[in-house]
């Protein structure tokens, strides 16, 4: 008996899950016990033994009020039952499924003082009702103005004006073993604050989807836990310098590894969506690995910094560049690279024509080439507003709807059809120009990067389009691709 629950034990102790925060439950966490001194607020330092503390009660007072609640309801429309006659069909008797509900809650951080708050694109992704809660627990309809699933970020706008928030910090500015706060709202227990350390950077993590996610988080062993996603890393000085984001852990609670998305990431990507509707994502074109000791001796490479190029994309920026496989790329702009997704956080920051300065290591010499970033269509042309992949599938030319628009069709986000494209896919079916794309597969639209990753995700080889005029009238599209 005895060894059979050995052997039990051995096998759950090897399953390391990375857990999205997601939504809430229970469960007690272990206690950490801190002795601070009364004092000024400020960056007071706390003698313990023949320790010193930092002084969290500055950046906990202040970013407390800024990190909300987030509430999210997602209707289930289910799959109508047929109609087994002909009165069933014209007058809908019969039982056919209700729509039903589900939902959850997280946490956002607002960032400026006109409404506009960052969450996790996990925490949206799907929702037809977003609600914010503020930490005085005054209530607000959100509007999703976008998403992006490559980062897991998503921006959030609500009316009011006048509303605490959180500055950006330099994330690329801190140190392993600085102390941070996480604040969020870890089943529905809000306004929660945790200390721990910054215990590593540029980490990735395993993803469950077969896409590339650009990831580069920040490790902290600050305790959070499920309804943390969307929430603040700070300072102890009070900057926003992460966005809480997943754990490791075996049994889906804090187990002493947390991530965040870090602030050189988020601000770009909050900026963006402000004022595109979509992140314009740059791409280098290079196919890349860790260099390891066995490519080191096989390439005859001295030393074990950089990257190393497995393959450089045909007609791509490295490729144009001078990049050549089997290089060694040790910086971009004078940061230093040393694994993978650091080089997708450097690159992440620039946008399509944007040029940098690349420095490889060749045959034991170093060059110092010069690359222009294109987007993902391969050109070095702006993405415009991020509809390139959606516009070839669909043939149809799509912006985010204008808020007046929103307003007047009483719909929290869309695509608008500005036109179409002859014999396109949309314009076949009967889509007309004016026409606002609100759900696609049931799974709501917000953004031209949602949308499109929708379209990179399906595997039906068809779409249930719905969507409304601007008369108000509602339509609803079957797209066979």
């Amino acid at each position: 008996m005895m060894k059979k629950t050995g052997t039990i034990l051995s096998i759950t102790a090897l399953v390391l899950a990375v857990v999205a925060l997601g939504f809430t439950f229970t469960q007690k966490e272990k206690q950490v016990k801190y002795v601070y001194e009364s004092g000024p607020i400020g960056l007071q330092q706390v003698q313990l033994g023949e320790s010193t503390w930092p002084d969290f009660t500055y950046a906990a007072e202040h970013a407390v009020k800024t990190v909300v609640l987030v509430r999210v309801v997602q209707r289930d429309r289910g799959r109508q039952e047929a109609p087994s006659s002909f009165l069933e069909y014209f007058f809908g008797y019969g039982n056919p499924q209700q729509p039903r509900e589900r939902a959850g809650s997280a946490s956002g951080v607002i960032i400026s003082p006109d409404g506009y708050i960052v969450t996790n694109n996990h925490v949206i992704e799907g929702a037809d009702e977003v609600t914010v809660v503020l930490e005085n627990n005054r209530t607000f309809t959100a509007l999703v103005v976008g998403s992006d699933p490559l980062t897991d970020i998503a921006l959030l706008r609500i009316e009011a004006e006048g509303l605490p928030f959180l500055k950006f910090g330099d994330s690329d500015a801190l140190r392993l073993g600085q102390w941070v706060l996480a604040i969020g709202n870890p089943y529905n227990l809000t306004s929660t604050i945790t200390a721990g350390i910054v215990s590593a950077k540029g980490r990735s993590m395993p993803s469950s989807e077969s896409t590339v996610n650009i990831e580069s988080f920040i490790q902290t062993d600050a305790a959070v836990n499920r309804g943390n996603s969307g929430g603040a890393l700070v300072t102890v000085n009070g900057e926003l310098v992460g966005i809480n984001t997943a754990i490791a852990s075996r049994t889906g609670s804090f187990a002493g590894y947390s991530f965040a998305v870090p602030s050189s990431i988020v601000k770009k990507v909050v900026e963006d969506l402000i004022k595109h509707g979509s992140v314009q994502r740059a791409i280098l074109g290079i196919s890349m690995q860790n260099l390891t000791d066995e490519l080191a001796n096989e390439h005859k490479i001295k030393e074990l910094k950089g990257v190393f190029i497995a393959e450089t994309i045909p007609g791509g920026a490295a490729d144009k560049a001078g990049v050549k496989a089997s290089d060694v790329l040790l910086s971009i702009n004078g940061v230093a690279v040393n694994t993978p997704s650091s080089v997708q956080e450097q690159i992440n920051r620039y946008y399509p024509n944007d040029k940098v300065e690349l420095k490889v290591l060749r045959d034991g010499k170093e060059l110092k080439l010069s690359a222009v970033l294109q987007n993902r269509s391969d050109n070095t042309d702006g993405a415009q507003k991020g509809e390139e992949g959606a516009s070839a599938i669909l043939g149809a030319k799509l912006q985010p709807a204008e808020r007046a628009l929103r307003e007047k069709l009483g719909i929290r986000s869309g695509l608008e059809v500005v036109s179409l494209t002859k014999d396109g896919a949309l314009q076949k079916v009967g889509v007309e120009a004016g026409f606002v794309i609100t759900h696609i597969n049931q799974t709501a639209i917000s953004s031209l990067s949602e949308l499109e990753n929708l379209l990179s995700r399906n595997r039906r080889k068809g779409l249930l389009i719905e969507g409304k005029y601007p008369d108000g009238t509602t339509a609803y599209y079957a797209l066979g691709l």
